[in-house]
C-alpha cells in the first residue's frame, strides 16, 4: 500500500510532501516527492490515561468510536471493572480489546478497593499484582490513588510498586493537591505521572521535580485551561488524556479536540502533537508506530492541522476508519456482572435527626474535588429531608454487593426541582448512588437500578427512564451510537428536572470517590477526603 500526503514529522518539526509505503503491518519507506495531495499524514492520537468503562462501552465498541477521531491507542486503567469483578474483570477487558485492531494498553489496577472505607466487589492484592505484572498484556501499574499509603510506607502498597519496578513497567500516579515534601516522597517511590493537577502551580512543581503531567479533559473533570500554558516549555513531559469520557461526548470528539483547542491558543503545532502522539508511546513503551520507517503502520490522514478532522485511520496498516465509516467489527462477549442486593423501601432512606445544621457536599461543576459546606437542616416528622429552596438535596450510596443500610448525606448544586437520578456507576466501588428531592423518588430510582442489575436512571412522579448497563453494572452491551443517544436523552431529562451541571451523571458518579478531597459519601458513611476518615453528617 502506498499513500501520498503532507507528511507531519513531529520530532524533526517539519512538514513535507511525501509518500508512505506499507507492507506486512509496517512502514517500509517514507520518501519525499512532489504531488498535489493536500491532506496530512501523521501519527495517530494516544489517550494517555482513560478508564474505558466510563464510556459505558466495552473496549471493542469504544474502539469503533475512537478511531473516527484519529485515536489509535489508549493507556487504559481497568480499575472500574476490577472493583466489581477483580482480576477476572481485567482479563475480560484485555480479551475483548484483543479482538479488535485497536491498540488498548491496559494497566494493573493498583487500588482495588480504592480505600478501606467502602465496599467493593473484589480485592486485588500485591500477589495479584505480581502475576499481572508478569503478563505481557499489562503495560504498567495503574494510578496509585492511595498516596497516603505511599507517604506512610504501607507495606502492601510498596510491594505493588516494587513488582512494577521489577518488571520494568511504569507506575502511574494520582496525587491531587499533593505538594512540597509529600510530592517529593511520592515521586521518589517511583511514581512517574499525574493527571490530577488542579492548578498551574501544582503542575509546575510536579514537572520541575521530574514527573510527567497529563492534561485531562474528560466529561466531568476538565483541567485543560488550568494547565495548557505549561505545554510550550514542558512539551516533552506532558500528555493529553480523557480519564473519563461519556459515550455522547466520545461520539463528538476525543484527543483531537484538545489539539484543536491548543492550536487556537497559538501553541506550536509540533509541541502539541508531541504531547498528543509521541510522549505516551515513549513513556509507556507502547507497540504503537510513530510514522517512521520500521514502525507499525499506525497513522491517520487529516483534512487540516487546525480542526484535526480525521479522514482515515490506519492501525497496523489496516484501514479501520474511512470518511465516516468505522470498519471495526462487532465482538461477541458474555455479560459478566456482580449485583446482589434486595429492593429498598422508602423508610430505608429516612435519617432521624434533631440537629440544626449538617455538613453538605458542594459539587463543583467540571471538577472531581468537592467542598464542605454547613447548612441549616429541614426536618419533617423527625426525618432530615431535601430542601429544594436552598438546593440542599438528600443523597444516598447503597451497597450493591450485599444487603446493607443505605448511607445518607446531603449535596448542593445538583439543583433538581423534582424526582431523583441514580446510577450504579459510582467511582470507584460502583455501588448505587442517587440524589433526589424526596425519599420516595430516591427509593424509586435506586430500585430501578437494582431491578436492571446496573444502569443509570431518572425518575419523576410520571416518568421512569432507565439505561441498563448489564456488563458489570457499568457498561452497556449495545453499540456506541445506541448508548450515546440513550445517555444523551437521559442527560436531557435530568436537566429538564432542574439539574444545572454540565454532565449530571458523570458528576454524580464521582461523589463517592473518596480519594479526591474534600467531602464524599461511601456506602459506609460520610467521608472527609482531606483527613482520610469518616465524619458526622450532623454538625453541632
Amino acid at each position: 500500500m502506498k499513500l501520498q500526503g503532507q507528511i507531519v514529522d513531529i520530532e524533526n518539526k517539519r512538514i513535507y510532501s511525501g509518500e508512505v509505503t506499507v507492507e506486512n503491518k509496517k512502514i517500509i519507506s517514507i520518501v519525499e516527492q512532489d504531488h498535489d495531495v493536500k491532506h496530512y499524514i501523521m501519527p495517530g492520537f494516544v489517550d494517555a490515561h482513560i478508564h474505558i468503562e466510563s464510556s459505558m462501552l466495552v473496549p471493542s465498541e469504544f474502539a469503533k468510536l475512537a478511531v473516527t477521531h484519529g485515536t489509535v491507542s489508549t493507556v487504559s486503567d481497568p480499575h472500574e471493572i476490577a472493583n466489581v469483578l477483580g482480576v477476572k474483570g481485567v482479563e475480560f477487558m484485555i480479551e475483548n480489546g484483543k479482538q479488535t485492531p485497536f491498540k488498548f494498553n491496559f494497566g494493573a489496577p493498583s487500588c482495588v478497593p480504592a480505600t478501606a472505607f467502602e465496599s467493593a466487589g473484589a480485592i486485588i492484592d500485591s500477589n495479584d499484582i505480581k502475576l499481572l505484572m508478569e503478563n505481557p498484556d499489562i503495560k504498567y501499574l495503574a494510578e496509585m490513588m492511595n498516596y497516603p499509603g505511599v507517604l506512610f510506607n504501607d507495606e502492601e502498597v510498596l510491594k505493588k510498586i516494587a513488582w512494577a519496578k521489577h518488571n520494568n513497567k511504569p507506575v502511574d500516579g494520582h496525587a491531587p493537591g499533593l505538594r512540597g515534601e509529600d510530592i517529593t516522597k511520592y515521586i521518589a517511590a517511583g511514581i512517574t505521572t499525574d493527571h490530577e493537577c488542579f492548578t498551574y502551580d501544582e503542575a509546575l512543581e510536579k514537572l520541575q521535580k521530574g514527573m510527567k503531567v497529563i492534561i485531562r479533559e474528560g466529561s466531568a473533570a476538565k483541567n485543560f485551561e488550568a494547565l495548557i500554558d505549561l505545554l510550550p516549555e514542558y512539551y516533552r513531559n506532558m500528555m493529553f488524556c480523557s480519564d473519563d469520557k461519556h459515550p455522547d461526548d466520545l461520539i463528538i470528539s476525543h484527543i483531537n479536540a484538545l489539539c484543536a483547542r491548543a492550536v487556537k491558543k497559538e501553541i506550536d503545532i509540533f509541541k502539541i502533537l508531541q504531547a498528543a502522539c509521541i510522549n505516551p508511546v515513549r513513556h509507556y513503551n507502547l507497540d504503537v508506530g510513530l510514522l517512521k520507517v520500521g514502525d507499525f503502520a499506525d497513522f491517520i490522514v487529516l483534512e487540516d492541522l487546525k480542526d484535526f478532522k480525521t479522514l482515515q485511520t490506519y492501525i497496523n496498516g489496516k484501514l479501520v476508519y474511512n470518511n465516516g465509516q468505522s470498519y471495526i467489527k462487532d465482538v461477541n462477549f458474555e455479560n459478566l456482572n456482580n449485583f446482589n442486593t434486595s429492593p429498598k423501601t422508602v423508610n430505608d432512606f429516612r435519617f432521624e435527626s434533631s440537629a440544626k445544621n449538617i455538613r453538605v457536599i458542594e459539587c463543583l461543576d467540571g471538577e472531581l474535588v468537592t467542598n464542605e459546606l454547613i447548612a441549616e437542616t429541614l426536618i419533617e416528622n423527625g426525618n432530615l429531608v431535601s430542601n429544594t429552596a436552598t438546593d440542599v438535596l438528600k443523597m444516598t450510596v447503597v451497597n450493591r454487593y450485599q444487603d446493607q443500610q443505605p448511607a445518607m448525606a446531603f449535596i448542593k448544586n445538583f439543583s433538581l426541582k423534582e424526582g431523583a437520578i441514580a446510577s450504579s456507576v459510582g467511582h470507584d466501588s460502583h455501588n448505587i448512588i442517587a440524589v433526589g428531592v424526596d425519599d420516595a423518588s430516591i427509593c424509586k430510582a435506586v430500585n430501578a437500578i437494582i431491578e436492571a442489575k446496573g444502569g443509570i436512571c431518572a425518575v419523576t412522579d410520571s416518568k421512569l427512564h432507565t439505561v441498563p448497563l448489564p456488563v458489570a453494572g457499568i457498561m452497556s452491551d449495545k453499540d456506541g451510537e445506541t448508548i450515546g443517544k440513550q445517555y444523551a436523552a437521559l442527560d436531557k431529562m435530568a436537566k429538564a428536572m432542574g439539574c444545572t451541571l454540565n454532565a449530571p451523571y458523570m458528576s454524580l458518579s464521582f461523589m463517592a470517590l473518596l480519594v479526591i478531597p474534600s467531602l464524599k459519601l461511601s456506602d459506609k458513611g460520610l467521608f472527609n477526603g482531606t483527613s482520610f476518615q469518616f465524619t458526622n453528617l450532623e454538625f453541632n
